[in-house]
């Protein structure tokens, strides 16, 4: 008995620290390398769309903030990033149309249609702000992921010299149908994630083109 309540607590002291890393990773991780408040653009990350091509909770609330910043002066230009990655609609064009039903003007935004994951959405939006002449962005993304966004923004300098660029990450507003245990969830998930990702470094993705 005595063995078992010794090899229980050790267990027990293991999943703590083990959380304490996870969690406390996940907390420590730069979300800018500027200090700068305007930026050249806005890059708002993308998001499955809905079934019937509608935005979802989450892909409607980046939008949102999206809008918001542009409104405020931030920067003078929006780039959806996203292609067709969980069902046959293409988020950047999703989240465009939202976002001009919001008020912002066509000739603002322009749609990265070819992500399939957080790595190929700050590739080929840096590979749009090259071709633009842009040198800074905003990136917007829902509050749990930034962490995983910052830390592929921080490989991405390192690994694409030709491509970089200046960020700040900002977090889009929680979507009201989220209910506590549900954010918990994601933020565990991506904590897990932030951890492996510190581990193994910058992954490969099959999406990207063989030259990145």
């Amino acid at each position: 008995m005595k063995l078992f309540r010794q090899t229980l607590f050790v267990l027990f002291l293991a999943v703590w620290v083990f959380l304490l890393v996870m969690y406390g990773n996940f907390l420590i991780i730069p979300r800018h390398n500027t200090a700068a408040t305007h930026f050249d653009t806005i890059v708002v990350l993308g998001t499955p769309s809905r079934i019937d091509g509608s935005p979802s909770p989450e892909q409607r609330e980046r939008v949102l903030e999206g809008v918001r910043e542009y409104k405020a002066g931030i920067a003078p230009h929006i780039i959806m990033t996203g292609g067709p990655a969980h069902n046959h609609f293409v988020e950047a064009h999703t989240m465009a149309q939202f976002a001009a039903s919001q008020g912002v003007p066509a000739s603002a935004i322009l749609e990265e249609p070819q992500a399939h994951d957080t790595i190929q959405n700050i590739y080929y939006s840096a590979e749009i702000m090259h071709q633009q002449g842009w040198s800074s962005a905003e990136v917007i993304s829902s509050p749990y992921h930034l962490g995983r966004a910052s830390l592929i923004l921080i490989a991405f300098n390192k690994r694409q010299p030709r491509l970089n660029i200046d960020w700040s990450t900002h977090g889009s507003r929680w979507p009201p149908e989220y209910t506590i245990y549900h954010k918990i969830i994601l933020y565990s998930v991506e904590s897990w994630r932030c951890l492996q990702l510190r581990v193994r470094g910058y992954p490969y993705s099959r999406f990207l083109p063989a030259h990145a």
